[in-house]
């Protein structure tokens, strides 16, 4: 039987979800409200969250099975990069990114494993060789971060010693996402591509946006 959450017509429901709450933060930080908008982030990516849970969908033991590890490894990478200052650089997370573990917001894991998952779908439809494929998704992740570490600060999502993301923060993201990305593709792992692009494209409008005009 056919699931209901494969029908195009809730699909482009979700995706038309999905641009109302990013282009409403848009309208109202730009209008002045950028406190409430970005005190509501959490909200927001949890919404994004149920989006792909529901429309990817993840209806597998193994989907399920590889999210959970890329988003426990995510955590663990960034753990010690808050605390020890490996990988990423010195930094440290703010308040709009919800409840924290060991000062690691529990949503920096979800967000690595969406990444992965959504950047997997995409490349899986524009290459075939596994090796192309996960070049394709590392480089989608890392052109979405060159706009988020800008913006970070100045929600209040996380802020680096300094003002400015190292060099090896950018190294670390790539060579964790190509990890990621080998064993997505190996695990043959698939998902909806209309909902993963526009997952991604959300975000990266919603940062270009505010790395151009703030």
């Amino acid at each position: 039987m056919k699931s209901l959450f494969s029908e195009k017509k809730y699909i482009l429901i979700a995706i038309g979800l999905l641009w109302l709450f990013h282009i409403s933060g848009i309208v109202g930080i730009s209008l002045g409200f950028q406190d409430w908008f970005a005190s509501r982030t959490a909200l927001n990516l949890w919404i994004m969250f149920i989006v792909l849970i529901l429309f990817y969908p993840l209806t597998s033991y193994k989907k399920w099975l590889f999210f959970l590890l890329f988003g426990a490894v995510g955590i663990l990478a960034e753990y010690l990069g808050v605390t020890f200052g490996l990988f990423f650089g010195e930094y440290a997370y703010g308040s709009n990114f919800g409840p924290k573990i060991f000062e690691v917001p529990v949503l920096i894991g979800v967000n690595w494993a969406m990444l992965t998952f959504i950047c997997g779908a995409v490349a899986n439809k524009l290459a075939d060789h596994i090796f192309l494929k996960s070049l394709l998704g590392t480089f989608m992740m890392l052109f979405l971060d060159l706009f988020m570490e800008k913006v970070a600060p100045i929600f209040d999502f996380w802020e680096f010693t300094g003002g400015y993301a190292p060099v090896d923060n950018y190294i670390a993201w790539g060579i964790i996402s190509f990890i990621f990305h080998l064993i997505f593709h190996l695990a043959k792992i698939k998902g909806q591509f209309l909902i993963s692009l526009n997952l991604y494209l959300v975000q990266l409008v919603f940062f270009v946006y505010f790395y151009v005009y703030l």
